[in-house]
């Protein structure tokens, strides 16, 4: 699976990925005027042009990338973790994604709303979900 930030100055190679989730947390929501729509990888991620790529610490355990050509935004990292957390909007070319889940829905604002029929979790319950696998992720 192949894509490409709005210049073409960055690619990204990865598995094939088919689903998607929406999240609504108040960090995803300021960096991209929206809920941020992404894939997760959990595998080898590849990117080309990383000259053209910053990095940032947004918060005290996760990175966010964007291109310093044409502002795409790329991921959001873990620090220390495997997987990227990629922006929908860079695989175009990819026809058949499945619209999942909806993450931090407790902090979703009331003036947009989504119609599919998807998992929804709160903070808490994502939380949750992480300390099922043994992951402690931060607030």
């Amino acid at each position: 699976m192949k894509g490409h930030c709005l210049c073409g100055s960055i690619t990204v190679e990865l598995e094939d990925i088919n689903t998607f989730e929406a999240c609504h947390c108040s960090m995803c929501r300021r960096w991209g005027s929206g809920p941020l729509m992404a894939i997760h990888s959990n595998s080898e991620v590849t990117f080309t042009g990383q000259e053209s790529m910053t990095v940032y610490q947004s918060s005290a355990w996760a990175e966010r990338a964007f291109c310093n050509k044409c502002g795409t935004n790329l991921y959001y990292h873990q620090l220390g973790a495997e997987g990227y957390v990629l922006s929908l909007g860079l695989f175009q070319d990819h026809p058949n994604f499945d619209f999942a889940s909806q993450i931090f829905v407790d902090q979703k604002p009331s003036y947009y709303e989504f119609a599919n029929d998807t998992e929804n979790l709160t903070q808490q319950q994502l939380f949750d979900k992480f300390a099922d696998k043994g992951i402690r992720p931060q607030d």
